[in-house]
């Protein structure tokens, strides 16, 4: 059995599952486990109950996909450090994304998609046209409108602001949440990004975005 493993403690808790690789993901079979009031100390027994239930080994999973943030200091700082001491024998290839990038999955359509999420008050982590931002109110509406963008990938936060719902409404955009749907949609990530063994957790709200465009 050849098993993907999917980590995100980029936001509230634990979200990790276990799929069998397949061509298309709704055919894997999978399991996943969503935890919001999870810390990381309990990483490792996620990971068995994980493997229990798909009647597999550590030794099945082949790659391993883990969000790198913007997020959380220390769900980040503990879910990079699990997911790279599990490839670190390398039986298994790491790859690290971006929470946005990982979000965007969702949307399945991405080149007319984008992904708004809360970072603070006024401010938003964005990704829009493949470029990922940390702004305010105004520059992500001005954004949106300029991509014509179709599908909005957005936590609870983003619907529930009036401003920005406007503008969903306004470009006739759908919007998905970013939660309650399989991981192994990110699948399509492998593809995309090149797998290493080192892994930086991007925590920092300004800095990380500073970083991108260096």
């Amino acid at each position: 059995m050849n098993l993907d493993l999917y980590v995100d403690t980029s936001r509230k808790g634990i979200s990790m599952a276990l799929s069998a690789q397949a061509d298309r993901p709704e055919a894997a079979r999978y399991e996943e486990t969503v935890n919001p009031e999870a810390r990381g100390e309990i990483l490792g027994a996620t990971l068995d109950d994980l493997l229990g239930r798909m009647g597999a080994t550590l030794d099945d999973i082949k790659r391993v996909m883990v969000t790198l943030g913007p997020g959380s200091f220390s769900g980040l700082r503990t879910g990079v450090a699990f997911c790279q001491g599990l490839s670190f024998s390398g039986k298994r290839a790491l790859y690290g994304v971006t929470t946005l990038q990982a979000l965007q999955c969702f949307a399945q359509e991405s080149a007319s998609s984008a992904v708004v999420i809360r970072a603070r008050t006024g401010f938003w982590y964005t990704r829009i046209d493949g470029e990922e931002k940390f702004i305010e109110t105004p520059e992500v509406i001005a954004l949106l409108e300029k991509a014509q963008v179709k599908t909005v990938v957005v936590d609870d936060a983003a619907l529930a602001d009036e401003t920005l719902k406007a503008t969903f409404d306004k470009l006739g955009a759908a919007t998905v949440r970013d939660t309650g749907l399989p991981l192994n949609r990110w699948a399509t990530l492998f593809d995309t990004v090149k797998p290493s063994l080192i892994q930086e957790a991007n925590y920092i709200q300004p800095s990380y975005f500073e970083k991108l465009k260096a």
